[in-house]
């Protein structure tokens, strides 16, 4: 279940309440006249099954109250009364299937601005690859990878892409790119300092590495770790599950291929430079896909289930 908090102007109050009030998936309505001070109007407030809140999302929109009115989405961690219950069969589907769409689009705008926060841990991250290059140490790849946070600007780079939003794929591409180039800068960086002061060196680098060599060489196993992992990292987003999102994380060489551009550029291992790159890119690029085919995929699904239900259940 899901929590609707609604700011209605007046004169929109009587026709929220008429979409509200008689459909079957939405319990514990209540109201409050004159409880919204900006904008101006009633507070409304509701319980709805997860799988009926995008269509009833459409049609406050036609009503105008998301560009005249304020609407917050809260999720409930527990809702154990009869009604609630009662809601949730009534609605089309499983929750874990639907997708709040205007959910995921606003995540997706916040998730596409840059912050100090998103530099900070993509430049530590980055760093993290880069010692567990130097040391040969797989546990510090893990590390690495679970620090990093470019997933989030992937996602927001898959939604505006599925959903035609130009501007906010250009926002997230341009701080995937913003965001490495600065990650990668520091850690060269501090990489050549550490070696001027003979913590490594070239040949530390190009020796054999058996936990960290995949960084550099990527196979057809990059493709399909990065296209499963793009689909693993939407469907959780999509679905509020976001404790799965920690086994995407481990599982792309995003951070790990930065870190070890970056050790190969301080010390001149040219020859890893061609492979770290193109491991970065498979990885990017491969998650992008699998999230854009896997939102398509959900949305047309989706709303197969929505028309099928309206045909046996016309109003």
């Amino acid at each position: 279940m899901l929590h609707l908090r609604l700011a209605v102007p007046h004169d929109l109050s009587a026709d929220v309440l008429a979409v509200l009030e008689p459909d079957h998936a939405v319990c514990n309505l209540a109201v409050t006249r004159g409880g919204s001070l900006k904008p101006a109007g009633d507070l409304v407030e509701a319980d709805i099954a997860r799988e009926a809140t995008d269509t009833l999302l459409r049609r406050l929109r036609a009503l105008g109250l998301h560009d005249r009115g304020g609407i917050t989405i809260v999720n409930i961690e527990a809702s154990p009364s009869r009604n609630a219950v009662e809601a949730e069969q009534r609605a089309p589907g499983a929750p874990d299937d639907a997708v709040v769409w205007d959910a995921v689009l606003d995540s997706a705008e916040g998730q596409s601005h840059g912050s100090w926060s998103y530099y900070a841990f993509l430049c530590l991250a980055t760093l993290i690859a880069a010692v567990a290059v130097v040391t040969d140490s797989a546990i510090l790849v893990v590390g690495a990878m679970v620090v990093g946070p470019e997933f989030s600007a992937v996602a927001a780079l898959s939604v505006g892409l599925a959903l035609g939003r130009p501007k906010l794929s250009l926002r997230a591409l341009g701080l995937l790119v913003r965001g490495f180039a600065l990650a990668i800068a520091v850690t060269t960086v501090l990489s050549l300092v550490a070696v001027a002061v003979g913590w490594f060196d070239a040949s530390t680098v190009a020796a054999p590495r058996p936990l960290t060599g995949f960084i550099w060489r990527p196979d057809h196993w990059s493709v399909v770790v990065a296209v499963l992992a793009g689909a693993a990292g939407v469907l959780s987003t999509t679905a509020g599950r976001s404790n799965a999102l920690v086994g995407v994380f481990i599982s792309v060489t995003t951070v790990p291929a930065a870190g070890d551009f970056s050790v190969a550029l301080a010390t001149g291992a040219w020859s890893q430079l061609g492979g770290a790159s193109a491991q970065l890119g498979i990885n990017l690029l491969g998650m992008s896909v699998a999230g854009v085919v896997t939102l398509l995929l959900q949305r047309a699904l989706w709303d197969r289930l929505l028309r099928r239900r309206h045909h046996a259940h016309p109003a």
